[in-house]
């Protein structure tokens, strides 16, 4: 900005005329003068420089002040940054909001201009702040990029902004409504309202030092004593999870306390036993500034989600493990799901579920193919018969079954391609169970039924491919028959009493969003915490954009 300053000093040392000008007091003759120093200022800068960008939106004419001062716009500006709770004077943003109010008032022309400018600075920033939020996300592509070379981990992220920033420029220059115009950049649902609302209670607490300090222990059961005891029993209250019994100086972990640690044990993950372990204890000593930057980091994913105007969507949250039905903002069916591994991490995006299939085949990926498949057949050619997968010379409808054993496999070990279909029979023993749910990516990710119930018996559910498998996948298709009339529930049973693959394409569509949210306000109005079992919020937050 110092060099910005100098430069425009220099244009109008040299344009002698600007002075004159000025001195007549026409609107139109401002606005002249500011677009030939805007200009020539904007010749000197980087041909990436922000400033080029802004003003190619309006030809290199001002935005933000006139003649006598700010515009409506840059007023509007000002009041909206002072006005956001999450702008607090600890930030760059603020610090610009004070030096612009600084200035404000002076006539100078190079005064103005440098407010100009500064203004720019200041949009750019906000709107920056309020679109993207504080995950740098091109910077996180990149880090995801650099699993996949160094790791071999195929990690995917899709984001879904509603504006740009310059378009959202443009759409306030013509509007003149600032705040009609940052609308759509801010979802409207629950999910982020009530998370919002859930950041400005624990910024409150923050700021006003009600948040106890657990100093460090070991662990407790119930019915021993801890200094730690009394601060818990604070925390407890201040969250919500210690109910019917009020606070006590006691160091004894009592009964009451053990219901209140339940509780909290419960909002986190956990398995509920009471037994303050060395998870329960890490998640008590979280300190309300992580938990405060960790909100902030999932409403900005909340924005980055694909947005749709049904009444009806699927919501599956990785870190919880979990599928929420929504219809009309409100949850009307949930059930567990198990979803990719550390080294097969399931893919944050949206798509829309178009089909459902009964009895299906398990079409095998390729990377499944080439490693895992390949290599029991070098180890035993019949691997795949017991696992009642067949194998095709193709794809085509008119492929022919081949045996495996009139292939040599060690070709395609680490091939681009395998020219080979591995399909698994339906059935029981199907890895996808009876039911699959098809909403059509380039992740060739799906919702289906499991084989391995068991599964969802565990706390920590990562163990597919990137798939994601359903606890209860008969009831979401009852579900989904109650609006597609074309699939009757009763007759989807007695065809899954069978093998025989049918599709049902629907009628009424319904958007899934597969997200990574490691907290949200749930729809009993409790903060739910998640493990970050991907290390997402790590990378997010090491490399966060600082305003």
């Amino acid at each position: 900005m110092k060099f910005i300053r100098t430069t425009i000093l220099s244009i109008m040392l040299i344009a002698g005329f600007l002075a004159p000008a000025v001195a007549t007091g026409s609107n139109g003759n401002f606005d002249t003068i500011a677009t030939v120093v805007i200009t020539k200022a904007l010749n000197s800068q980087p041909s990436d420089s922000y400033l080029r960008d802004i003003y190619q939106v309006t030809g290199n004419h001002p935005i933000w002040v006139g003649e006598h001062g700010l515009t409506n716009l840059g007023q509007q500006l000002l009041d909206k940054v002072a006005s956001d709770s999450n702008v607090d004077n600890q930030t760059k943003m603020y610090r610009t909001l004070e030096r612009i109010r600084a200035k404000s008032g002076s006539s100078s022309i190079s005064k103005q201009i440098s407010i100009e400018f500064e203004m720019s600075k200041l949009y750019r920033d906000y709107a920056n702040y309020t679109v993207y939020g504080i995950i740098n996300w091109p910077t996180f592509e990149v880090l995801l990029t650099r699993r996949v070379i160094l790791e071999d981990v195929e990690s995917a992220w899709e984001t879904y902004p509603q504006v740009g920033i310059y378009s959202l420029l443009r759409n306030c220059i013509a509007s003149g409504d600032l705040e009609g115009s940052f609308a759509p950049a801010v979802p409207r649902t629950q999910l982020y309202i009530k998370l919002e609302e859930r950041l400005a209670e624990y910024k409150r607490l923050n700021a006003n030092g009600e948040w106890p300090v657990i100093p460090a222990f070991n662990g407790l059961q119930p019915g021993q004593s801890n200094s730690a005891v009394p601060a818990i029993r604070k925390q407890l209250l201040l969250s919500g999870d210690l109910r019917g019994c009020g606070a006590s100086s006691s160091d004894v972990y009592d009964n009451c306390l053990v219901d209140g640690i339940k509780h909290f044990q419960t909002r986190h993950g956990q398995n509920a036993d009471g037994v303050i372990g060395k998870s329960t204890v890490n998640a008590l000593r979280q300190s309300p500034t992580e938990l405060i930057t960790t909100m902030q980091l999932n409403l900005d994913r909340i924005k980055m989600m694909k947005r749709n105007d049904s009444g009806r969507h699927i919501l599956i949250n990785i870190p919880a493990f979990r599928l929420y039905f929504y219809e009309n903002d409100e949850v009307i069916q949930t059930m567990k799901v198990i979803t990719g591994t550390k080294k097969h991490p399931t893919p944050v995006f949206g798509n829309t579920a178009k089909t459902i299939v009964l009895n299906p085949y398990w079409n095998v990926p390729q990377s499944i193919i080439q490693k895992e498949m390949i290599p029991k057949l070098l180890r035993n050619s019949n691997a795949m018969s017991k696992e009642n997968i067949e194998v095709r010379n193709g794809w085509g409808e008119g492929a022919q079954k081949i045996s495996p054993s009139s292939v040599d496999w060690s070709q395609y070990r680490t091939s681009a391609t395998v020219p080979f279909h591995f399909a698994q029979t339906p059935g029981a023993h199907n890895a996808l169970g009876k039911v699959k749910f098809l909403f059509p990516n380039k992740h060739s990710v799906y919702m289906h039924d499991t084989p391995t119930k068991n599964l969802f018996s565990r706390d920590v559910r990562a163990f597919s491919h990137g798939c994601i498998r359903l606890e209860k996948p008969r009831e979401l298709l009852k579900t989904f028959c109650t609006f597609n009339p074309e699939i009757d529930y009763a007759q989807a049973q007695k065809v899954l009493e069978g093998n025989t693959q049918v599709y049902h394409n629907l009628s009424n569509d319904v958007p899934v969003d597969v997200a990574y949210l490691t907290t949200w306000v749930d729809s009993d109005g409790l903060l739910q915490v998640r493990n970050d079992i991907y290390g997402y919020d790590s990378m997010q937050l090491e490399y966060r954009r600082k305003f």
